[in-house]
Order: C-alpha cells, then structure tokens, then sequence
C-alpha cells in the first residue's frame, strides 16, 4: 500500500493506494467517525463490490442506496434517493457517506455529505481509473444541469480516499481508456518525465499491468495533491487541471450526457486545446503530432463528435465555471509540460480551431 496526503491543514486526509484495500479494513476504518455510515453506489458496481464493503464496516450502523449508472442520471432529482435514505434512517450529523463506485457517484456523494445537515464526513472508494487518478481527490462535488456539467455543486474534502487497484479488473476496456486520459493530463500540465514515462509504459497501462497502473495512480494523485494543496478552491493554479475540460464538457452536454465517456471528450478537448495554442504560436506540429499518436494508442477519440458545430461550442462553453465577465477562459500549453490559464484568446483563432475541428 502507498499512502500520500493531501495538505490541507486540519482538513488534510490521506489517499491510500494498493490491492486488496477493501479487504483491509484496518488500513482506514479509523477515517470514519461515528457509528453511522451510509454506502452510495449504483447498479454497475454494487454487485461487484457492495458485499465486501459491508463486510469491511461491520459493527457499524450501515444503510445503503444502488443509484441507476451513468452521467445522465447525475442529477438533482436522483441525488433526493440519497438524502431520503439518510433521513429516513435517522442519521444524524456525526455520521458518514461513503462512495462506491465511478466519478458520477462519487461527486454525487460528496454534494449529498456537503449538503446534508449543512455538512457532514464523507469517504471516497474510487472503482474506476478516472477516479482514483482524478475525481476523488480535491473535494469537488456536484451534479449536472441540463445547460452545464457539474454547474450545481460545492468544494468538500473527503476523510479518506481508498484506490483499491484490484477494482480496476472488472472495469470495461472503454472506461480503462478514459481513465487513461486523465493520466495523460497531468504529464501535458506540469510534468513532463511523467509524459515520457506514460508514453514508454502505455502498452503495460492498457494489459492491466499491476506495477504499472499503481505508478500511474500514485503519480497522478501526487501531482493532483500538490496543485489541490496550494489552491484548494481554485483561485488559480488548480484551473490548470481543467485541460481540455472547457471544450470536453461541451462536447458531453452537447451530445447528451452518457454518450460520450468523461474521458473521451477530455481527449477530444485537450486536442481541440491545443489545436488552439498552435494557432498561438506556442506548439509544433511535432508536438501536436506526438500528443495525439498517444491519445490513439490510448484508444481515445481525438476529435469532438460530428454532430456539434462551432456555435454549438461557443454557446455551451459560454456556460463553463471559469467564465468570467462573459469571457470564456482557457487552459492551453505554452510548451508540453507548461499550461497556463488565458482569458485572452483571439475570437477569430478560437473561431478557426473550432472550425477546423468540427468538420
């Protein structure tokens, strides 16, 4: 098991990665306080995986609720199946909701724990890629809206985040790839030897490779840690994680939530992204040649769906969190390795990028 942590003061929280976590209970049953825990899943991974939870919090008062999977269900009018459990089982505010599952359950859950009682602690059990990399550390919280993604929400750390890696054998090749798109991320932002590194070990990334995904995790949440660390609530620095998430959450509103995989639309994005900051004079077509091969090694799309136009994307992304002052701001590359946050873009080169990749 590696542990790391993020710092956050009296709010700081481990994250704990490596096989078998679900059946070590004694490696974080001291995370939950309270007698009173709630597990939130959905239909897809309570089969697999609700059994060994509860067998992990025995002793404790455990209620549950299987939510329906997928990003359309991502709502406030599902997440009320969350809070009528809770009340109806009397749970106060010492107790505790823990999430089983995807991104969508857990940022569900986490809203549910901000909310509830104004406030209460929740865990995060990561089971797929995405999220153990991604979703599950930093406190983001929230569900969807029919005009924007994750546009209702509230920042609410953790007590724990469990990667149990061995969740990871029953996740679908699909979902594996978006997972995959996320990693690639932070080497574009902030880390260029951790590119080099996914780029040389993509082939033992995909076959699942035990040592190879856990240096994934680790690395990435590293990574992650650190930004969330020094801007928790996204004032500055934390936007950089947003690569490709400008043009990515437009393309999965835009098509319809669940169409698209998180993931997939992130790749999509981040090519659109830097499809931009090459028109900026910032990369090569090398540059942009080597990003994309690894996306389609990665079996990731690298275009947005052909079904969305230009105006399509501006109007969607006029509904973003970063906008501001009616601005649409953007995390682009000045090198690989080097994102920076503009608000500044030219009109007519974001025009051209949107023209260009939407034919």
């Amino acid at each position: 098991m590696q542990t790391l942590t993020v710092d956050l003061g009296d709010r700081s929280y481990p994250i704990l990665i490596g096989p078998g976590l679900l059946r070590q209970p004694e490696a974080w049953r001291s995370c939950i306080p309270g007698r009173q825990v709630l597990v939130v899943s959905n239909e897809t991974v309570a089969p697999l995986y609700l059994e060994a939870t509860l067998l992990a919090l025995e002793g404790l008062q455990v209620e549950t609720v299987v939510l329906p999977d997928g990003e359309q269900y991502k709502t406030l009018a599902v997440l009320e199946q969350v809070f009528d459990r809770l009340l109806r089982a009397r749970f106060d505010r010492g107790c505790t909701l823990l999430a089983l599952g995807g991104g969508v359950i857990g940022d569900m859950t986490g809203f549910a724990a901000a909310c509830y009682q104004r406030g209460v602690s929740f865990v995060q059990v990561p089971t797929t890629l995405l999220a153990q990399v991604d979703s599950s550390v930093g406190g983001k919280t929230g569900v969807n809206h029919a005009l924007g993604k994750n546009m209702i929400g509230a920042f609410h750390q953790p007590r724990v985040v469990i990667a149990d890696t061995d969740t990871l054998n029953t996740l679908p090749d699909r979902e594996l790839a978006a997972g995959l798109a996320e990693v690639i991320k932070y080497g574009l932002i902030r880390d260029l030897p951790f590119l080099d590194w996914i780029e040389a070990h993509l082939d033992a990334l995909l076959a699942r490779e035990p040592q190879a995904l856990a240096q994934a995790i680790q690395r990435s949440c590293q990574d992650k840690a650190d930004i969330v660390g020094r801007d928790e609530r996204e004032s500055g620095e934390r936007a950089l994680l947003n690569l490709g998430h400008t043009f990515g959450h437009a393309i999965e509103t835009g098509s319809g939530y669940g169409n698209w995989l998180h993931g997939e639309a992130v790749a999509a994005g981040t090519m659109m992204a830097l499809d931009l900051s090459a028109r900026l004079g910032w990369l090569g077509a090398a540059e942009l040649g080597r990003v994309q091969r690894l996306f389609e090694r990665a079996r990731l799309p690298v275009a947005p769906p052909a079904g969305l136009g230009a105006d399509d994307f501006l109007n969607l992304m006029a509904v973003d969190k970063k906008a501001s002052e009616g601005r649409i701001r953007l995390v682009l590359l000045e090198g690989l390795g080097n994102a920076v946050v503009r608000g500044d873009t030219p009109p007519a080169l974001l025009r051209a990028t949107l023209d260009a990749c939407c034919r």
